[in-house]
């Protein structure tokens, strides 16, 4: 029977899912984003009033979106070296993709780093106002 985690100190889940399930050694994340638990707070995103977009860094929101699954794995029994592979969803590919990729090999290549596979695509929008989420698999040692 699949393993259900819902993290107490990650976001919360923006619909009707848990932020992972284990089946066997393999940990699935749900999609994760760089919100704030418990606030509508976004880093690196500028609002208006009706909660458009009016500007943001995507620097700052890899920072965060990074943290977060740190933190969804953690609290699922796993750890940041358990990552096997990544999927990773930008709404501005031309512009984004530069510093992505350089944030992304500090973080995820290199000796010492799990180095997994990845998938990088363009989506016109994510469910809330940000510019990337990222879909995770992890490998459980225990």
């Amino acid at each position: 029977m699949p393993e259900t985690f819902e993290s107490s100190r990650a976001p919360e889940p923006v619909g009707a899912f848990p932020h992972a399930k284990r089946v066997g050694d393999l940990l699935f994340l749900s999609g994760i984003g760089p919100r704030v638990r418990g606030s509508k707070e976004i880093p690196g995103v500028t609002l208006d009033a009706a909660r458009n977009i009016i500007s943001y860094d995507i620097e700052t929101q890899c920072h965060a979106v990074f943290e977060n699954v740190r933190l969804v794995l953690e609290d699922a029994g796993g750890g940041w070296n358990d990552i096997v592979d990544v999927t990773v969803f930008l709404t501005n590919m031309k512009d984004d993709f530069p510093i992505y990729n350089k944030l992304y090999a500090e973080y995820f290549a290199g000796e010492g780093k799990p180095n997994p596979t990845r998938t990088t695509l363009e989506i016109n929008a994510l469910p809330t106002p940000i510019a990337i989420e990222l879909k995770v698999i992890a490998a459980l040692r225990n």
